[in-house]
């Protein structure tokens, strides 16, 4: 007769609560420097965030990889928590139905477009 599994929640507390602490590590890291990159504005749908809602955007990885922060933000975008929310909703739609996010057609709305040509005309 095999002994029934008893599994240490004290150890898997300690992993869970390591790996909260470290994610909150790397997510206060290239939050701060995106931050500092980037307009406070939504990525899509163009909301303008200022003082205490600031902590209402949120980083985008374009690629979906947490792991993949270069410092000059190319990998980033801020968006707002509805249209983050989207994003991801819309990448588990399509990977229920067997495709792969990098097969969807990439956002066409690009709200800085023309914002160096606007700012040229000040």
């Amino acid at each position: 007769m095999t002994k029934p599994f008893t599994p240490d929640h004290a150890r898997l507390d300690r992993v869970v609560t390591e790996a909260r602490r470290q994610r909150e590590l790397r997510e206060t890291g290239y939050r701060e420097r995106a931050l500092k990159l980037f307009p406070w504005i939504c990525g899509r749908c163009g909301r303008e965030f200022s003082g205490m809602r600031v902590r209402e955007l949120t980083v985008h990885h374009k690629d979906h990889n947490h792991d993949n922060n270069p410092g000059d933000g190319s990998n980033w975008e801020l968006l707002c928590v509805y249209c983050h929310d989207n994003e991801h909703s819309r990448a588990l739609d399509e990977a229920a139905r067997g495709r792969r996010v990098e097969e969807l057609a990439p956002a066409t709305h690009h709200p800085f477009a023309d914002l160096k040509l606007l700012l040229k005309k000040k």
